[in-house]
């Protein structure tokens, strides 16, 4: 069995390698208030830079989370109509919000302990 907490803060040390404390911190408060859907349009207006890394790392994890059965699949290259697809399914979107929240805590902490390679802030 995965450890999907320990998945989290992988993911977590990753995208503070790719943003600041500020960002996760903003794209955190999206996603507990507006949900998925919001956080990746959030991020993808954040820009190319930091919010486009932040995505896709994070749209990478939900395409391998969990290993039986990933929450994104790879049949569509556009991530808000794979969250379309995602909405039909509560419990798995409920969970892939779960599992991003996570990873955005532990990223925040990451970025304000400065104890990833490149943290930025």
């Amino acid at each position: 069995m995965e450890n999907l907490e320990l998945g989290c803060a992988d993911l977590g040390k990753q995208i503070a390698d790719k943003a600041d404390e500020k960002l996760l911190t903003d794209a955190l408060a999206v996603l507990e208030e507006q949900g998925a859907y919001a956080f990746f349009l959030f991020l993808k207006a954040r820009g190319k830079d930091a919010g486009g890394e932040v995505s896709d790392a994070c749209r990478a994890f939900l395409k391998r989370t969990p290993q039986a059965k990933p929450l994104l699949g790879d049949g569509q290259k556009d991530v808000f109509a794979t969250l379309q697809t995602l909405a039909g399914d509560l419990d798995g979107l409920l969970l892939a919000r779960d599992l991003l929240r996570q990873a955005l805590v532990y990223g925040r902490y990451h970025a304000k302990a400065g104890t990833t390679s490149g943290a930025r802030g």
